[in-house]
């Protein structure tokens, strides 16, 4: 009997220095974000070189690339303005400042001429957006993906994930999507990348927004809403792949497709990141790609709008570094694109972010494309990128401060909740 009480003792010991050191992380990462959120009022990113749209054709379509959020966004426009019969908007974020403004009366005039106009937009990432600018007119058809999305059911982990996708799609004619969220401070503060497509692979966004909308359409709309349905099938452009992560569903390929993709490298991986925090697979792939002789090379913000991330992130720096991985980081601007090229033919662009929550959590959408024009063209942006960012050297991380090696170690168990 004593043992047994001896056993329970030594458990709630456990229990409680284990509840302890999380709580001490939560705290500093918390503390963390407050003090960089302060250090940042009032500051405005520098000036960064971007890469002037491009257009490239690929099969019967064309891939048109933007690096500059006000180029996107007048072209976003322009699409909406003139559009005939329908338009599918879905967006992570949707500011109600002077860009959000221009595409809510954008998508109201479009209806108001006869357009049948569907938005998609996540309640949780807007939570700080007024409540006046989210009063849309009857014209719209609005989904707010609820900031809550489980219900009943909050044992389904299947039913937690966020609505991460950008997508834009007019008519048959033009689609976007990339990482581009809609503000009036990604138009000319952040480093992002988005994709206009034309071609057959415009429907397979299309079926992306219409499937979003048929999922969730009955429990956040009422069973009086019709379902979006698509008047007719497409040929298929083995060039341009749409990959979906649907957690409803339990799909996530877009891991997959990037896991496959370095394994097979054998030339150069140029991959460019918001936020790096992947599981040991992702990491030992592109280990393993450096050490067979293959160029990998990462790209990321110097200073992130989440800094608890960034410490994170270098937690994976000292076997990157040692296994050859060179590390880039940009300077003076937030860079929040989700891309990478690799041997001048394999190339992807989309929404998903390298962490947990994107790779295994959101509802995410990323573009695969198998052509060496549209590689040439990521490979171009990729070197204008490096050209205003700072290497990491092994020497330059190894003499990093004892308190930095402290903190990133600290944090380290928080890394599978990013």
């Amino acid at each position: 009997m004593s043992r047994l009480a001896g056993a329970e003792r030594a458990l709630t010991v456990l229990r409680r220095v284990l509840l302890t050191v999380f709580g001490i992380q939560l705290a500093i990462a918390i503390g963390m974000s407050l003090v960089d959120s302060y250090r940042r009022r009032g500051k405005k990113p520098k000036p960064f070189p971007v890469t002037t749209p491009r257009a490239v054709p690929v099969g019967d379509g064309t891939l048109t690339t933007y690096t500059y959020g006000q180029d996107l966004f007048e072209a976003m426009l322009t699409a909406i303005e003139g559009a005939e019969r329908q338009i599918l908007f879905e967006t992570y974020i949707w500011k109600g400042d002077e860009v959000g403004e221009r595409f809510k009366a954008a998508l109201a005039a479009a209806a108001a001429r006869g357009v049948e106009v569907y938005c998609i937009y996540d309640g949780f990432a807007n939570l700080v957006v007024s409540p006046r600018f989210k009063r849309f007119p009857p014209g719209l058809k609005v989904l707010r993906y609820p900031v809550y999305p489980a219900g009943l059911r909050f044992f389904d982990l299947s039913r937690y994930g966020r609505d991460h996708r950008k997508i834009l799609v007019v008519d048959d004619a033009v689609g976007f999507v990339g990482g581009y969220n809609i503000g009036s401070a990604y138009a000319t503060e952040w480093r992002d990348t988005h994709v206009r497509i034309t071609g057959p692979a415009v429907w397979d966004l299309k079926r992306a927004v219409a499937d979003f909308w048929n999922l969730n359409r009955r429990r956040r709309l009422g069973t009086s809403m019709r379902p979006l349905l698509l008047e007719t099938a497409s040929s298929w452009e083995p060039r341009i792949r749409l990959h979906r992560n649907v957690p409803r569903l339990w799909m996530f390929p877009i891991r997959s497709i990037y896991i496959e993709a370095i394994s097979r490298a054998s030339r150069n991986v140029w991959m460019t990141q918001a936020y790096f925090l992947p599981d040991q697979d992702f990491v030992d792939a592109m280990k393993d790609a450096a050490r067979r002789g293959v160029d990998v090379r990462l790209l990321l913000p110097h200073k992130s709008n989440h800094i608890v991330a960034d410490w994170l992130s270098r937690g994976y720096f000292s076997q990157l570094l040692d296994a050859g991985v060179r590390i880039f980081r940009f300077k003076d601007a937030m860079v929040h694109a989700k891309t990478a090229t690799i041997d001048g033919t394999w190339s992807t662009v989309g929404t998903a972010n390298i962490d947990r929550l994107s790779l295994t959590g959101n509802y995410e959408i990323n573009v695969e494309i198998i052509d060496q024009g549209f590689a040439e063209t990521m490979e171009e942006i990729y070197r204008t990128d490096e050209s205003n960012s700072l290497e990491l050297t092994r020497a330059e991380w190894e003499a990093r401060d004892l308190h930095r090696k402290f903190t990133e170690t600290l944090l380290g168990p928080l890394r599978p909740l990013l």
